[in-house]
């Protein structure tokens, strides 16, 4: 009992640190996504341009994952890989601040997806043996509630910084604090932990050689559909600029508040995925679907209601997800395993912005129908995962 109980402790304690990278990470990162919309609108970008633009980040964040994910499973080492990846990432977001073309800010926001796609991988798997002691879904919920509260932060701090009559580039300047933080404590994670995946001494549900097929692309088939009708926030905070659904100063407290209930949705989802399984997401699939409706028709009440909407979803695809692929995957095989689930999301996400992004700009109906049957094409899905995982436990 004392062993185990030192292990769990240990446990906690490096999702713990981990979890304090990722909030000040996400206070640099997602208080910039607020305003890259609108910052590359000031700078000359049309919809278009700035649909594909996040698009095109999101599949190069999660298509990178593929390469970043094979390489740490190969080698083992992950703390490198993450090194990298935060270095790009935490780089690329303050120097925002000197872009002077639509096309320069366009090349850093992709360079900056690029490092989260590097540092993904190598983390979670990192991560998904630490979870393996406290329950995966509980374990990556907690560590999501962290994440999510650091990206409620760093909006925070942008809209101080407009309200206070600063510019954008001002904005992108005030996160270089946080961004030097989260290198610090990464530095300091990796050598309180240098050999993380040794937290993980139980073995997994489903063990297996390789990848288990059906399940593992059956969850990555669904949210592949999810990421194809989920709009972008770049593309929202641009309609709220344009349709002056809010004031500006507003549409980074929009994005604090779909955090906030990313946060907070994790860490119930992620508990109740630990009990009741794959249903946990097709009830957060029914509910973010309808999101699309509330953002891009309702006024400024009903769009800080499609954001909470919006928020369920994106807290469940960054902590139920991974937990079911942890589930799904076998131990020596899960940064590729999440690699290449987080690739084809991301193609499948930028398909689905370049969709979106044109259908914004000729008929906004057909944008939100899109949107809204897309996802919830995901739960036939879900409903097959579940089945499949309970025939197999048998």
């Amino acid at each position: 009992m004392e062993a185990k109980n030192l292990t769990t402790g240990t446990a906690w304690k490096f999702i713990l640190l981990v979890g304090i990278i990722s909030l000040f990470s996400d206070m640099t990162h997602e208080g910039a996504r607020t305003i890259t919309g609108p910052f590359l609108g000031v700078l000359g970008a049309g919809a278009i341009v700035i649909s594909t633009v996040a698009g095109l980040g999101e599949f190069l964040g999660y298509a990178v994952r593929f390469v970043a994910g094979y390489l740490a499973d190969r080698t083992k080492r992950y703390w490198p890989i993450t090194y990298v990846g935060y270095g790009l990432q935490m780089f690329a977001v303050p120097a925002l601040a000197l872009a002077g073309r639509w096309e320069v800010a366009a090349l850093l926001i992709l360079l900056e997806r690029v490092g989260r796609a590097i540092r993904n991988p190598a983390r979670d798997a990192m991560l998904s043996h630490a979870t393996s002691q406290v329950g995966h879904g509980w374990g990556f919920g907690f560590h999501e509630a962290m994440d999510q509260t650091g990206a409620m932060v760093g909006p925070l701090i942008v809209a101080g910084v407009l309200y206070l009559k600063g510019d954008y580039r001002t904005a992108f300047a005030a996160l270089l604090a946080s961004a030097i933080l989260a290198v610090l404590m990464l530095v300091s994670a990796s050598i309180i932990y240098p050999h993380p995946q040794h937290l993980e001494v139980s073995v997994p549900k489903l063990e297996t050689e390789g990848l288990p097929r059906r399940p593992f692309w059956l969850l990555t088939s669904a949210t592949a559909l999810i990421g194809a009708g989920f709009a972008d926030f770049p593309l929202i905070a641009y309609h709220f600029h344009q349709a002056a659904t809010m004031p500006d100063n507003l549409i980074p407290i929009s994005y604090m508040v779909a955090m906030g209930v990313a946060g907070a949705s994790a860490l119930i989802l992620g508990r109740l995925f630990d009990r009741l399984g794959i249903p946990v997401l097709i009830a957060a699939a029914l509910v973010s679907a309808a999101f699309a409706p509330l953002v891009f028709l309702g006024g400024l009440l009903l769009a800080f209601l499609g954001m909470i909407l919006w928020g369920v979803g994106m807290g469940a695809l960054e902590s139920v997800v991974k937990a079911a692929l942890a589930e799904i995957i076998p131990k020596d095989h899960r940064a590729s395993g999440f690699g290449i689930s987080q690739a084809t999301f991301g193609l499948f996400w930028l398909l689905g912005s370049i969709v979106l992004g044109i259908l914004y700009e000729y008929h906004l109906m057909a944008l939100i129908i899109f949107s809204v049957i897309v996802q919830l094409c995901a739960i036939p899905c879900f409903l097959l995962i579940s089945r499949e995982l309970c025939y197999v436990r048998r």
